[in-house]
């Protein structure tokens, strides 16, 4: 699906830069055309800006997103969540960011997820940047409690696994 929508827009490289934006950020569109994040517009010079393009194309982006069923009821309906990977520390979380050695692989989550499982360990949140969108895919896992010794040996030992960084 993903590469359905980046290739909708593979016409316009300057509006291809909104969309992709817009999925990376879990940015939506609201039914009279505005970006919006979680039902909160934000303005198209704002989003023009952070992406280095002009505030007609965030504008012409979102009505083309409208203009075409599948993409008006994807984007009327993102939502984006928080990414606590920033704040871990200060939560008391610990961090665990995976880099997989091919990101369209199968089961990287379900095996890193399992190794953890098997330490009791609980976790708050699992974020995976989807490899369409990404130049450097990863998992990113938080987790409530400190790391046993031997859980990143395991997840690292992984077949699936190029590199773990805490």
């Amino acid at each position: 699906m993903w590469s359905d929508i980046i290739h909708e827009f593979a016409d316009s490289p300057s509006q291809s830069r909104v969309v992709r934006f817009l999925l990376e950020n879990g940015f939506g569109v609201t039914e009279d055309g505005r970006i919006s994040c979680n039902g909160i517009e934000m303005p198209a010079t704002a989003v023009a800006k952070t992406i280095g393009s002009d505030r007609r194309v965030v504008d012409s982006t979102a009505r083309r997103i409208l203009e075409r069923p599948m993409l008006r009821d994807l984007f009327l309906n993102m939502r984006a969540t928080p990414d606590l990977s920033r704040v871990a520390v200060t939560l008391g979380y610990a961090v665990i960011t995976v880099l997989p050695k091919n990101a369209s692989e199968r089961g990287i989550v379900g095996a890193a997820v399992r190794v953890l499982a098997d330490h009791n360990l609980s976790i708050r949140q699992i974020f995976v940047t989807d490899p369409q969108f990404s130049e450097e895919p990863k998992l990113v896992i938080i987790v409530e409690d400190e790391l046993p010794a031997g859980v990143i040996e395991k997840i690292r030992a992984l077949p699936q696994v190029k590199q773990v960084i805490i």
